[in-house]
């Protein structure tokens, strides 16, 4: 028989750190005060031997057996159970029979399942089971016993109470492996009830398939003779389409000799292309140049057409000048003429003055007087006329001045007017 040993928890409810509890020959005893864990040692021990219902494990899902964790420390997302047993007598199943110790482990991770393993080999959870049935046993053994479980075996039913007789006697892991053989052999009646509908089906598709056979025999000899004609066909086309070949290898050449010519042709035009692309930055450059010169001749012309209506409107003004220059001239000679015809009687006055007459001396007198005041006003008439004919002189010298300006400007307006034209 099988013998604990040991039994080891690690985050399994309230044993969040490492827990060691040996189980030592005779009565092993766990004293404590209520809520202390005493009853988590036991559903451990019912766990790591196969437990899968969490009603059982006083849950709501076996995720609830991981530590969840408390005030001042966070939850786990790992539990394990490690249960140590004795196999110095050689009592377990053939496949864990060659070690005199057996670590049987149950580990689960939250949202992820359990996994059993024997001596660190991954099994599954019916090897865990057989092994602790052949001991006599298990998670929902008998001799686990709890609150309770003396008067449920006192008012048990037959079939429950051979049940524990059955686990007494040491007998369940062979009930239990009847009951998977039992399962398997269902499974194999099964599979021929299977076997003989698949034969019937068979069956039903051979005659169909001889059908087919048949009609596949009289295909292949119409397929012959199809193929017969399609050959015959095909020789009619091939002779065709040699003659359609000749006149189209023929028209081919033709193109292809086109094709060569315009490739030519093509490849001249995209030269000349390349050519005047290369020149047309130089023309744009020009074009650009050409654009500022007109611009800036532009400008020039515009300056010089206000220079020409200033030019123009200063002619005008000198030739409004000179004509009073003239007129004041005319003027001028008039009063001349006056003042030479005023000499003129002075001096006939004077000669006659000469003449000795009565009241000569009070004649002298008035004519003395009178040849200073003619002398005054020639003399008046003489400045006036001195300015006048100076100022003749320079009006004369500027309108020249400006008649030759105005040549120039005309001469410089032709040229500008040329090369804008240019």
């Amino acid at each position: 028989m099988l013998r604990f040993n040991k039994l080891r928890l690690s985050g399994f409810k309230s044993f969040v750190e490492g827990t060691d509890m040996q189980i030592e020959l005779g009565l092993t005893g766990i004293v404590g005060p209520n809520g202390c864990g005493k009853s988590n040692l036991v559903e451990a021990l019912r766990w790591v031997m196969g437990e899968t219902s969490a009603k059982q494990m006083r849950g709501g899902e076996m995720d609830d057996v991981i530590f969840g964790g408390t005030r001042d420390r966070p939850a786990r997302n790992i539990a394990e159970v490690i249960l140590s047993l004795d196999n110095s007598a050689r009592a377990a199943p053939a496949q864990f029979n060659d070690v005199d110790e057996l670590e049987v482990s149950r580990r689960i991770e939250r949202d992820k399942g359990s996994t059993y393993r024997i001596n660190g080999h991954e099994v599954r959870a019916k090897d865990v089971q057989l092994l602790f049935a052949d001991s006599a046993t298990g998670a929902r053994s008998t001799a686990l016993v709890s609150q309770g479980k003396i008067s449920a075996v006192i008012a048990a039913k037959p079939t429950e109470r051979r049940l524990i007789l059955e686990e007494a006697a040491g007998i369940t892991g062979l009930h239990s492996r009847r009951h998977e053989a039992e399962l398997r052999l269902r499974g194999a009646e099964t599979n021929l009830e299977r076997l003989d509908d698949i034969l019937i089906t068979l069956d039903a598709q051979l005659a169909h398939l001889k059908k087919q056979a048949r009609q596949a025999n009289r295909y292949r000899n119409i397929s012959d003779h199809i193929r017969k004609a399609e050959a015959t066909l095909f020789f009619l086309r091939w002779t065709a389409d040699e003659q359609t070949l000749e006149a189209s290898a023929k028209e081919f050449r033709e193109i292809k000799a086109a094709v060569n010519k315009l490739t030519a042709a093509a490849a001249a035009a995209a030269k000349v292309q390349a050519e005047y692309a290369a020149e047309l930055p130089k023309r744009r450059r020009a074009e650009a140049e050409a654009a500022a010169e007109l611009q800036r001749l532009t400008l020039a012309r515009d300056g010089l057409d206000m220079e020409e209506s200033r030019i123009e409107a200063q002619t005008g003004d000198c030739r409004n000048r000179l004509a009073e220059t003239a007129a004041d001239k005319t003027r001028e000679q008039t009063l001349l003429g006056d003042a030479e015809a005023a000499l003129k009687r002075l001096e006939e006055e004077r000669d006659r003055i000469q003449t000795p007459d009565e009241g000569e001396e009070d004649a002298l007198a008035e004519a003395l007087g009178k040849l200073t005041a003619a002398n005054a006003t020639v003399e008046e008439l003489d400045s006036k006329l001195t300015a006048l004919t100076e100022r003749a002189a320079s009006d004369e010298a500027r309108r020249a001045a400006l008649e030759h300006k105005a040549a120039d400007l005309g001469e410089r307006k032709e040229r500008l007017s040329a090369r804008s034209l240019a």
